[in-house]
């Protein structure tokens, strides 16, 4: 990989966002789970990976753009730079202190630092990845396991009630050192896919409930979906649409106070499907003896 930023396909005036935001749609179109057995297309998720892995830290990619280290995050050679000046008899010496340089001293000395490697106790880099999860995995807390680019597989705890963006660190499960130095440290950065049935307000969860017009009128007792399983709720008799009702204490944990938040059920009558000619009689009948308006000006 050459460039890291043609890689994520960004510009250099990217924002860290602008970055994260690429590398999602590349990992997620270029997964290994998705092209069982495609060498080239692994190849390139590994790649986009490293290349996020080098621009997502701040301090990194500043030494990448100031050409201090390479695309694979390793630094350059030390490059110092001399002077000579034209001696007697048109030779040249080097200018230094009290006497003359030889020449192969200055070219080992030069480039000894590039020989040497970087430090024998230097840490390995931390390395980002992005890992999704279910609604109901984040909730409620999971262990998943996610395929590294380098082949490696990871189990990962998601603690409950864990939300979007949030980083998990896994010690030493990062870049390894070059010499006897510890390993660098893994971030799990969670993104959490839509739920057809829940939505997440902080805390709090939401959700949409269908009724039928006689469990509306009348009054119910009926089974909601909540991520911690079925409940039993009642159904206050002349319910309508849009009407909420709380479920308290079962939404998420919170992760500092340990308390939950509640759910919302918001009740979405439903007629019958398809209409039912003796129900259509009956309100025809009804509402000539009975008029009244629902959109009258306050």
């Amino acid at each position: 990989m050459s460039d890291p930023y043609k890689m994520l396909g960004v510009g250099r005036d990217a924002s860290q966002d602008d970055i994260k935001k690429a590398y999602r749609k590349l990992a997620k179109a270029l997964h290994p789970d998705l092209h069982p057995g495609d060498q080239k297309v692994e190849n390139k998720f590994k790649e986009a990976s490293a290349a996020y892995t080098l621009l997502s830290d701040p301090d990194t990619r500043a030494r990448f753009d100031r050409g201090e280290i390479d695309a694979s995050g390793q630094e350059r050679p030390d490059q110092r730079f001399y002077r000579s000046h034209a001696g007697a008899g048109g030779g040249t010496h080097q200018r230094g202190f009290g006497g003359g340089l030889n020449i192969d001293d200055l070219f080992s000395d030069l480039f000894a630092g590039a020989a040497r490697g970087p430090r024998r106790n230097a840490r390995g880099q931390d390395a980002t990845y992005t890992l999704r999860v279910g609604f109901l995995d984040a909730a409620c807390g999971a262990t998943k396991r996610m395929t590294l680019p380098d082949g490696r597989t990871l189990d990962v705890t998601i603690p409950e009630g864990i939300a979007e963006g949030q980083k998990i660190r896994l010690k030493g499960q990062g870049g390894s050192a070059g010499g006897a130095g510890p390993a660098g440290d893994a971030f799990i950065e969670v993104a959490i896919e839509a739920d057809s049935d829940f939505r997440r307000d902080g805390v709090n969860v939401e959700v949409a409930l269908p009724i039928s017009l006689p469990e509306a009128m009348l009054g119910a007792k009926v089974e909601v979906p909540t991520v911690h399983g079925p409940v039993t709720m009642t159904i206050p008799e002349g319910s309508n649409s849009g009407d909420r009702l709380r479920l308290k204490g079962r939404g998420i944990r919170d992760a500092k106070s340990k308390v939950r938040g509640d759910q919302y059920v918001e009740l979405k009558v439903m007629l019958p499907d398809p209409p039912d000619p003796a129900l259509t009689e009956m309100v025809e009948g009804w509402a000539k003896a009975h008029p009244y308006s629902v959109r009258a000006s306050k």
